[in-house]
């Protein structure tokens, strides 16, 4: 143990023979030092206090977030896709159905069925999506299939073969956010990177997309 600490934190420093380069991980409550054996103390504590401001702000940040998101209730409004519907659970429907602006849900285990009823929901507004910026993109003919995901760690995805994921959560974010995550992995069937050519692929379609990125920074965990 080094008694290392950030605004509080105890510092773990996990090494391994294997690794070649240190990298900084920081997760709820909890602040990790990966390493190779053989760099020594000294060089790890200059990493880290290199880093402190950035470790600082991302304890910050999930120090702040808001606890989970409560049970949904009947009157209860979620938004989807730039509507928004209101909840009503029955204890007697055992299928969510929507009619109109209100969304049907069965009282029991009624998160579960929403988060069903969504990825269900918005799979074709997606598919359609993503096949718009890909033809302005032209590259319709690069785009295999369109998914819904439900990762943690990511919003969308473009595999080298393809195919492309939005998370279902993203129906509750802002349109236009919506909207720049799909063109920004629609962009990824032209470059695979994050290049300065990829970037401008982006801006072409959407010039203000920085703001939609800071946006997801800064509130996609309340999604």
């Amino acid at each position: 143990m080094t008694g290392w600490e950030v605004a509080g934190v105890p510092v773990q420093i996990r090494r391994s023979a294997r690794r070649r380069t240190v990298a900084v991980q920081v997760t709820p409550g909890a602040v990790t030092l990966f390493a190779p054996s053989r760099v020594p103390l000294s060089q790890l504590r200059d990493i880290l206090d290199a880093r402190r401001d950035w470790v600082t702000g991302h304890l910050a940040g999930y120090a702040a977030r808001p606890p989970q998101r409560p049970a949904p209730q009947t009157g209860q409004r979620v938004p989807f896709l730039g509507q928004d519907l209101t909840l009503h659970l029955d204890a007697a429907r055992t299928r969510p159905d929507r009619d109109g602006d209100t969304l049907h849900l069965p009282a029991q285990n009624a998160e579960v069925a929403l988060a069903a009823w969504t990825r269900r929901a918005c799979a074709v507004p997606y598919r359609a999506l993503v096949e718009d910026y890909a033809a302005r993109l032209g590259v319709a003919d690069r785009l295999s299939a369109v998914h819904v995901s439900d990762t943690r760690t990511r919003w969308g995805s473009c595999s080298a073969d393809g195919s492309i994921r939005l998370h279902w959560k993203l129906t509750r974010a802002p349109t236009e956010v919506l909207h720049y995550v799909a063109l920004h992995e629609a962009a990824h069937l032209l470059e695979l990177n994050h290049s300065a050519r990829y970037w401008a692929h982006v801006t072409r379609l959407m010039p203000g997309w920085q703001t939609h990125r800071a946006w997801l920074k800064e509130y996609g965990h309340t999604l």
